[in-house]
């Protein structure tokens, strides 16, 4: 991107909403604005972890602000990600739905571990870089309101990431929800959360790293608290939790803490960081953490800098392993493909050439992805190999991708084949219903696993929610059989009120 180029990153989180706006210069990115919202939605999901009206409103409003200020930003510059609170609502699509639409921009739904890689990519650029820096091995730690992120990486690279549910928001409301600071609460609390994160000691242990480094959240206020007290500033200690223990302690509630360093909004949710973190400390035999500078937002920022190179490249790493893992065939994934990209470029020719900026560019590298993972489900069930790919890909590690991204290309994979009923609702989107029908048509061409002509058919818009398709003269008698796949597909699309026109075949 060109210096001077302002780009923002809106971080979700369970307990505050972020807007980082930074100006490019040289490849790196100077904050320009800042803006920070104490929103609390990690408390507000009920019992049947649905987010309540109230903590939905709390979002809105925070949203509309954030939008006021977006205002102009293309959205080649902007990029907003939702944590774990989002992750966990059950009713998160009706929070979102109006939450873009305040806002003005999408918002993507981020896996536990796309997460910590993105926090580890804010904290590394963020650090200086040297030889000795770059081959340090690092321990990256992020506690959240509803979830902590642990990172094992070196210089820019993060090498084991994981997502653990345990955060301040949820361990303030299960073990001190009167805001009591005793000294049972807080040993129930610490064996709680070492109960959740036990299984980090196998690959986070000390022997896995040199230097530890804490992230945002609670380990910046308890850095701030520290520092107020006459502690060295950027520094953790476990001497420095046992003091802060202790004052909290003998302020025995929340109403009562008076602390230097420490913000209001903070002592709502200190109680649950606190045990947390000294849990973190205790589990990986941790002496002392340095305060990182870095954070979520910021690793949104650099990769929003680098998307179109270090981005692409992860994604299609990460199709790639997918695609080994399940054993597809490479052959018939490439035919699939080439096909279906030739097809949906007839509908759409602006996409040829184009990049991620521009939406056509954006289906026909979706397209593609999908078609390499069509036949994951194959190793699970031939006849039902669509419906064992969909789920695979609603539920995979897939580092790159967001949780609405990748369940975009599991609908693709779910009605590749069949009857199209099952994803009547995503063919709302004339995107999608142009990506799914170039899709379909192209595993009809290549179901006896040779290579095709796809210039024998000619696919159009006719106009509003109707296609139409011609086979070149000759071609339906010479593949009867295909020809009679395209008749029953065209069937199938009347039924969803999309019409696709056939003509010689």
């Amino acid at each position: 991107m060109q210096n001077g180029t302002l780009l923002a990153a809106v971080d979700l989180g369970s307990n505050s909403f972020r807007l980082e706006i930074g100006r490019v210069d040289h490849g790196q990115i100077h904050r320009t604005e800042y803006l920070k919202e104490t929103v609390r939605q990690g408390n507000g999901l009920d019992s049947a972890r649905n987010l309540t009206p109230e903590a939905m409103q709390r979002g809105w409003d925070a949203l509309a602000r954030f939008g006021e200020r977006l205002a102009g930003f293309k959205r080649s510059q902007v990029r907003v990600v939702a944590t774990q609170t989002l992750r966990e609502a059950r009713n998160r699509d009706e929070f979102l739905l109006r939450a873009r639409t305040v806002l003005g921009f999408g918002i993507d739904v981020i896996p536990g571990r796309e997460e910590a890689r993105l926090i580890y990519q804010g904290v590394a650029h963020m650090l200086p870089h040297n030889d000795v820096s770059d081959r340090e091995r690092r321990l990256v730690v992020d506690i959240g309101g509803r979830s902590t992120e642990m990172i094992i990486g070196r210089a820019l690279e993060a090498q084991v990431m994981e997502s653990y549910r345990v955060g301040s928001v949820a361990w303030s409301m299960k073990h001190f929800p009167q805001g009591q600071f005793t000294a049972s609460a807080f040993r129930a609390a610490e064996v709680a959360a070492k109960a959740v994160l036990d299984d980090a000691l196998s690959s986070y242990g000390k022997e896995h790293w040199d230097v530890a480094y804490g992230a945002s959240g609670t380990i910046g206020a308890v850095g701030d608290v520290l520092a107020a007290s006459g502690a060295k500033p950027g520094l953790v200690t476990r001497e420095g939790l046992d003091w802060l223990l202790d004052r909290l302690l003998k302020a025995g509630s929340i109403d009562k803490l008076r602390m230097d360093g420490m913000r209001e909004d903070r002592k709502a949710v200190i109680g649950g960081g606190i045990s947390v973190l000294r849990a973190v400390f205790d589990l990986l035999d941790i002496r002392e953490m340095k305060i990182a500078q870095g954070a979520l937002r910021h690793g949104v920022l650099y990769e929003l800098l680098e998307r179109d190179e270090s981005v692409a490249d992860l994604r299609a790493a990460t199709v790639a392993r997918l695609a080994s893992r399940f054993a597809t065939d490479a052959a018939q994934a490439r035919r699939v493909g080439e096909t279906a990209g030739a097809l949906y470029l007839q509908l759409e020719p602006a996409a040829r050439g184009a990049g991620t900026a521009s939406r056509a560019g954006r289906a026909l590298r979706k397209l593609g992805w999908a078609a390499q993972l069509h036949e994951i489900g194959a190793l699970i069930s031939h006849s039902d190999c669509h419906k064992h790919g969909a789920y695979i890909l609603d539920n995979a590690d897939a580092p790159g991708f967001a949780t609405n991204e990748l369940h975009q290309l599991s609908q693709l994979v779910l009605g590749h084949r069949g009857k199209l009923r099952k994803i009547e609702t995503a063919l709302d989107d004339e995107t999608f219903a142009a990506q799914l029908l170039a899709f379909r048509l192209a595993v009809i061409l290549c179901h006896a696993r040779r290579d095709p002509d796809p210039q024998a058919l000619r696919l159009t818009r006719a106009d509003t929610r109707s296609f139409a398709l011609a086979c070149r003269s000759g071609w339906a008698d010479a593949f009867p059989q295909s020809a009679h796949l395209l008749r029953e597909e065209a069937l199938a699309w009347q039924k969803t009120g999309w019409k696709v026109a056939l003509s010689g075949c």
